[in-house]
């Protein structure tokens, strides 16, 4: 690019051709006092704060609207320009409010920095405050116009840098002239609720809605929660783009540059990011797990050729637990050239992937295809291979051992009737489900618990030939932890549910179940130790019939103290969750063995977390993040599409309630139209840190 060169204030300084007198003067670090003008927008020259002299010329210029050209000479402090620049900023104050420090932005406000700058107050001049109240009905974003200063940079943003014209100037019921949407709300203006307009504003005007982020995140957390909130931190607004630009195996990649499993995700992931989608707020969140799958289901491997592969180091590792924690784990310690060994006590590998969740919800060829590209990196799995003593496995010449066998052991509630015939645990019935082993099931099954796996057996059941299906839970039904997916099938195959019932004993017959006493939960809390507290509706007791009861009230690790490793509360393995050690020297632990049931993303951030840290253990950096996928660019062009936010998320088809059986796919995905349309209803959040941060006078070396 051309250069060129100019004078400002006796400074010989050096532009690129193109640049505003004002960009050269900043870019040099020469600063001119500006509120109207920002990096990335047009410049309006509205303010008149931005003036200078230039010689040649008898008055003065906006200097953000004028082109530097070689040899100009150039003055910004003068009498002249000092006084233009107060009387400028008062015009500003005019209508401001006096009062800062209830202001959001106090202490981070462009204007009040200014005015600092300038040594102005609003004394001299004639206050004419915006008597508007604050717009809080628009979702995301607040407008309180009383704070405005008609800098234009919101409605340029919108309209120039967007394309997306949703606000504008406008005239008030008083005549007054105000920034406003074009349609009395932003959705019916056509907002795609970007952020771009928060961005820029340099007062507390337009700012972010209380609540809508946190404030004690970094700004880039707080603005594309879906991306901090998954725990392996996935770049989920970096796939649902590449989704909706039709390429969606360079998508796949983007997810498999933070997990190996990418499908079996896309299929049965709690998706903690959609219920932080800032979409949600707007109508509904994202597909994002859905999204997933469809990307995943269209790979064509081209992420293997940027994959990275150390070479070996000749340090062996062990790797107890063939789940998603342990899998994981092993898939990157083998990465980074370690030898990976997994000892898996079941005949086949994916530990809870493979006997804890129903066919009908992951299929097993998923699971099969995504665990044979981890062994082709290196990892060996030896099934049927339990072992005994993580410690002996040290003495066997491992260099690290990891501890990951999940929490397979079900938890059967201590009340009367626990042992009659017809109890069933929910871990014991899913694997036998899963294994094809016979199961003996009767005709009313009753399933204890509120979460995922109490909807898995009651499915399973289901499909096994339950006439009748009920569920019953502490939790309220807005509390239950099950998936509103799961519950919804669950209902449309015709379970019954009975939320905020506590369940105190097990009526029977001749030694077999005939039904369940139970009442009604007034409260339900966890003290301190984590023992349920529960104050139940006097006179409410009842028996619900069952010939079958499955307790699905969670799990716990099936270990024992001859395991080796020190054991705390709930079974579980005693370790530090961030660097994942145990108290033995060399064994680590991960996934539910660790902190208890959680959801396979947590194990698979688990996993990778073990890797890093016994990567590190035996020498190395312990760095396992890859770019798999070309860099993305963005567009910062939005465009306008009338009707954006009342867009509805897409629901992938489900198969009839009839044609459900032990190992039909229920939910049979997104076509790529479907993938298309639900893509392009993401908001973009993380576009909008790309918006320049617009420096404050005192950042600059001249001033």
């Amino acid at each position: 690019m051309t250069k060129i060169n100019l004078i400002v204030d006796g400074e010989k300084i050096t532009a690129q051709a193109g640049q505003s007198v004002m960009q050269a003067a900043l870019a040099a670090g020469i600063y001119i006092p500006h509120i109207c003008a920002h990096d990335d927008l047009v410049p309006a020259g509205s303010c008149r704060l931005c003036v200078v002299e230039i010689e040649g010329r008898e008055e003065p210029v906006t200097s953000c609207s004028t082109p530097a050209e070689e040899g100009m000479v150039v003055t910004t402090r003068t009498d002249r320009l000092r006084q233009m620049r107060r009387l400028a900023a008062e015009l500003l104050l005019a209508p401001h409010p006096s009062e800062c420090t209830s202001c959001p932005k106090y202490l981070k406000c462009e204007l009040q920095s200014l005015i600092q700058y300038l040594e102005v107050t609003d004394q001299r001049i004639r206050k004419r405050p915006n008597l508007i109240s604050a717009d809080l009905d628009n979702p995301l974003i607040t407008h309180d116009m009383y704070r405005c200063i008609l800098c234009g940079r919101c409605v340029r943003a919108c309209n120039d840098l967007r394309g997306i014209g949703a606000i504008h100037y406008g005239q008030d019921k008083d005549g007054r002239v105000r920034v406003m949407p074009i349609k009395g709300n932003l959705a019916d203006s056509g907002c795609k609720f970007c952020g771009a307009c928060i961005e820029v504003c340099p007062t507390g005007s337009i700012i972010d809605q209380l609540g809508a982020i946190d404030p004690d995140l970094k700004k880039a957390d707080a603005l594309v929660p879906c991306r901090y909130t998954c725990p392996a931190g996935i770049d989920i607004p970096r796939y649902i783009r590449l989704v909706k630009e039709g390429r969606p195996a360079e998508a796949n990649a983007v997810v498999r540059e933070k997990v190996p499993f990418p499908s079996v995700l896309g299929h049965i992931c709690n998706n903690l990011c959609e219920d932080a989608c800032r979409r949600g707020p707007v109508n509904e969140a994202m597909a994002i797990r859905e999204l997933k799958r469809f990307a995943a289901a269209n790979d064509d491997g081209q992420w293997r050729a940027h994959a990275f592969q150390l070479a070996e180091t000749g340090k062996k590792v062990a790797v107890i637990g063939s789940g998603p924690a342990g899998l994981t784990a092993a898939f990157y310690l083998a990465k980074l050239g370690h030898k990976a060994t997994v000892f898996e006590t079941l005949p086949l590998a994916g530990g809870m992937l493979r006997v804890g969740i129903p066919k009908y919800r992951l299929p097993w060829s998923e699971l099969d295809k995504e665990i044979d590209q981890i062994c082709e990196v290196g990892v060996e799995i030896k099934t049927n291979s339990r072992v005994q003593s993580a410690t002996e496995l040290l003495k066997q010449g491992f260099d690290a051992v990891l501890v990951a066998v999940g929490a397979h052991q079900g938890i059967k509630l201590p009340i009367p009737g626990n042992d009659l015939d017809g109890i069933l645990i929910n871990t014991e019935f899913l694997r036998k489900v899963n294994f094809g082993e016979p199961v003996e099931i009767g005709e009313n099954v009753v399933v204890l618990g509120g979460g995922n796996v109490a909807f898995d057996c009651a499915g399973a059941a289901r499909r096994l030939g339950a006439k009748t299906v009920t569920v019953i839970c502490l939790e309220a039904r807005e509390e239950m932890k099950a998936s509103d997916e799961e519950v919804q099938e669950a209902l449309e195959e015709g379970t019954v549910i009975h939320p905020s019932i506590s369940f105190t004993g097990i009526t029977g017959e001749n030694g077999r179940v005939t039904g369940v006493n139970c009442s009604k939960v007034c409260t339900f809390s966890f003290d301190e130790q984590g023992r349920a507290q529960i104050v139940c509706e006097v006179g409410s007791e009842h028996v619900i019939p069952a010939d079958t009861i499955i307790f699905a009230v969670g799990q716990r690790p099936e270990l024992s103290d001859a395991f080796g490793l020190p054991l705390v509360r709930g079974n579980r393995v005693e370790a530090d969750r961030e660097t994942t050690k145990t108290p033995v020297d060399g064994i680590f632990a991960a996934g539910d063995a660790v902190y208890g049931t959680l959801s396979v993303i947590e194990a698979i951030e688990s996993g990778r977390r073990a890797a890093s840290n016994i990567d590190r253990w035996l020498g190395g950096q312990g760095q396992i993040d890859e770019q798999l996928a070309p860099p993305t660019t963005y567009e910062d062009w939005f465009g306008r599409e009338e009707g954006f936010a009342a867009q509805p998320r897409v629901i992938a088809e489900t198969i009839p309630v009839d044609a459900r059986d032990r190992e039909s796919l229920v939910c049979l995905g997104f076509t790529e139209s479907e993938a298309c349309t639900e893509s392009g209803r993401c908001l973009q959040c993380d576009v909008r840190l790309n918006i320049s941060r617009q420096k404050f006078w005192n950042e600059y070396d001249k001033r």
